[in-house]
């Protein structure tokens, strides 16, 4: 397939977008928002002349922070125009950036050639830069025609996903073929890019810029200050993070197992999508003593199981317990960063399905900081060790924030290289 027939393929399928954009707005009606810049119209007055940064969702636009903030600071004259595809990304952006008037946000318009030209004469922009791989021909081909380099940051790219690239060698390789980056997280994965096309002189690993991640120096006072006032210091408190459908029932069933025997332990379970927070509350009800986070309530020695319901806190949730599960690996979507627990030097568990962060959960696993189970009896096994042994507990959490440490510095060689670019362009 080349670009000419995606692009056909595409505006075909405009109903199908269409119905998609409808069934999603049914569960999250911020879906059915703002779909006019989702085709580059009344986009809103932007600054131009500047840095666009690119990130899908949540978690994209969480790693791109610290990058975000960099170039903020390195280049102070410059707007930064952050995209994304998702209303949760948005939502996290906005929050992320209220108070820093440079930074401008809207989505990224569908992947159409007069839509992406439309965008891109808007903004205007000095380099482009795509966090990991989310990769659009159309949006890549008008960034060349007008001369805008684009890097890929912090890049990933599996065997299952290099193995699909491959099939549609006709759009994939001019594609890469035009990118001026490619800064990729570790040496296996520079090798997938250089056989699908890319240039090698743009191809640099520079690391996991997820390595980088600094923690707020008051978030675990803060923690420890609200486990105090729930009197919960010595309660065994595990949570599990970004769970997926079909994932949350199985975590259930593993706090049920692990409050057999430990009768005061308290999870606290976090849905990775805002529209499920009411199914996943409800799913906690039939079980369990259950308070939402959003509603302030006190978590009392009763409550069993806290829902995690409210956006960036994330950290602050992980910082309030002592054992971590990371979702989305118990059923096969590939996980989340394990890395967000590790800095906080807390053990992590996860299911077996990590294909989105195979190096790093192998590099955590071989540290000993992380632990990989199969099912619900296999979590709440994990689970059990580690609140009986507390020792292990802790020599699993220093394992993985030493891996943290030991890795750090990709954010400055990535900067390095995005600096080279926009010297291209002043």
């Amino acid at each position: 397939m080349n670009r000419t027939l995606y692009t056909l393929l595409f505006h075909l399928g405009l109903p199908l977008v269409a119905l998609r954009l409808f069934l999603r707005g049914r569960k999250a009606p911020a879906y059915r928002q703002r779909i006019a810049e989702r085709f580059a119209c009344k986009l809103p007055a932007m600054r131009q002349g500047g840095i666009w940064v690119h990130a899908v969702s949540v978690g994209e636009s969480i790693a791109a922070a610290p990058m975000v903030k960099a170039l903020l600071t390195a280049y102070p004259d410059l707007p930064i125009t952050l995209t994304c595809m998702t209303p949760t990304g948005s939502e996290r952006i906005r929050a992320m950036f209220a108070s820093e008037p440079r930074v401008q946000h809207c989505y990224l318009p569908y992947d159409l050639p007069w839509a992406a030209a439309r965008f891109l004469d808007h903004v205007r922009p000095k380099l482009g830069i795509i966090m990991e791989t989310e990769l659009w021909p159309n949006h890549i081909h008008q960034c060349a025609r007008r001369g805008i380099p684009v890097a890929l940051a912090n890049a990933r790219l599996s065997e299952r996903s290099a193995r699909g690239y491959a099939r549609f060698a006709g759009l994939t390789r001019p594609m890469l073929e035009e990118m001026s980056l490619i800064a990729v997280q570790t040496e296996t994965e520079a090798e997938r890019f250089r056989s699908l096309g890319a240039r090698a002189q743009c191809v640099q690993v520079t690391g996991s810029i997820k390595f980088d991640l600094k923690v707020d120096d008051q978030l675990l006072p803060r923690a420890r200050q609200l486990r105090e006032q729930w009197s919960a210091l010595q309660r065994p408190v595990w949570i599990a993070a970004s769970t997926h459908e079909g994932e949350d029932a199985l975590i259930l069933e593993a706090h049920q197992r692990l409050l057999q025997v430990h009768g005061d332990a308290l999870l606290i379970l976090v849905p990775r999508h805002p529209e499920r927070f009411d199914a996943v509350h409800a799913l906690c009800r039939e079980r369990f003593t259950t308070v939402r986070r959003s509603s302030g309530a006190a978590v009392d020695g009763q409550v069993q199981a806290l829902l995690g319901d409210t956006m960036g806190e994330l950290m602050f949730l992980y910082a309030l317990a002592d054992i971590t599960f990371v979702g989305g690996s118990l059923v096969p979507t590939g996980g989340h960063n394990p890395l967000e627990p590790a800095a906080l030097a807390l053990p992590v568990i996860t299911g077996p399905h990590v294909f989105n962060f195979l190096e790093i959960s192998a590099m955590l696993r071989e540290a000993g900081a992380l632990q990989q189970v199969d099912d619900a009896e296999g979590l709440a096994a994990a689970v059990r060790r580690l609140v009986e042994l507390p020792q292990d507990c802790r020599r699993m959490g220093e394992a993985g924030r030493a891996v943290m440490q030991a890795n750090q510095g990709a954010l400055q060689r990535l900067l390095e290289a995005l600096g080279r670019l926009i010297q291209t362009r002043s």
